[in-house]
């Protein structure tokens, strides 16, 4: 494989295997748009104020994100694979679950107009079915855990905002849709999630397992990559399955304590 073949040398940070002109601009790129949402949110919020727990949540959202793709911690990411896998958990179930729990999309549209209903409206029909969501996720999760994408994604850093950019808008539809079900969507949104923690335990046991560095050039260590196995698989896991429990025990208090008369009438049936 031609990605393979390129990191049979030792592989440093993202930003120094490409020396060409525009090499860095899809970081760049990458930083301009996480300034202007964190700007565009801050204007919207002028007009538009949010609930200052949500507002909090977003902050530290995006802290989270800024520390984790940008600065120190992405050169160490883009040499350890454990590091690497402690910014992608971070991302998946920090920043993502956050950012949905802060509901920005009320600021952003009051400071960029109705050009954010389109996102909106399909976010809002697609996270309707959180085991499509689930799914999407899970296959975005999988590409990038593959040797080839892996390595691409060390490799390049087109390909590494571009995996970036895929885990966080993945993330955020899941997390979306398992956490803001509704009455009737709960029970689908727990499946979701159930699903969620043995794949991505699969995956983590298969790193964790695994007989030789699956991802050449850059584990200088089995070890580390086990270590980021079980980064996926203990910590990671643990969040899901927090999620399902609180998105689950929620669902059946709701379900007690509603009233009996929105419970079927047999007052009438024979005895």
């Amino acid at each position: 494989m031609g990605v393979a073949g390129m990191a049979a040398g030792p592989v440093a940070a993202h930003g120094n295997v490409f020396t060409g002109e525009g090499a860095h601009a899809p970081i760049w790129a990458s930083q301009i748009l996480f300034v202007a949402a964190w700007f565009g949110y801050l204007f919207g919020a002028i007009r538009k104020r949010p609930e200052p727990l949500r507002r909090a949540l977003f902050h530290m959202a995006m802290l989270v994100a800024g520390i984790a793709l940008f600065g120190p911690f992405d050169d160490m990411a883009g040499s350890s694979t454990a590091w690497h896998m402690v910014q992608h958990m971070l991302l998946i179930t920090v920043v993502a679950p956050l950012a949905v729990l802060a509901r920005p999309l009320p600021q952003w549209r009051a400071c960029a107009g109705p050009a954010v209903d389109v996102v909106w409206r399909a976010a809002q029909r697609l996270t309707r079915r959180p085991m499509a969501c689930a799914l999407l996720h899970a296959a975005a999760i999988w590409t990038w855990h593959a040797p080839g994408p892996y390595m691409a994604a060390v490799l390049s850093n087109g390909w590494h905002v571009l995996e970036h950019a895929s885990f966080l808008f993945t993330g955020w539809l899941f997390w979306w849709s398992v956490l803001r079900p509704g009455m009737a969507g709960a029970i689908q949104a727990t499946l979701a999630l159930l699903f969620t923690v043995m794949h991505t335990g699969l995956l983590g046991a298969l790193l964790t397992f695994a007989p030789a560095v699956l991802y050449a050039g850059e584990s200088r260590e089995l070890w580390d990559q086990q270590l980021a196995g079980l980064v996926m698989w203990i910590p990671g896991g643990a969040v899901y399955l927090l999620a399902a429990a609180w998105v689950g025990f929620g669902w059946l208090g709701n379900r007690e304590s509603r009233p009996d008369s929105s419970r079927p009438d047999h007052s009438g049936s024979p005895t």
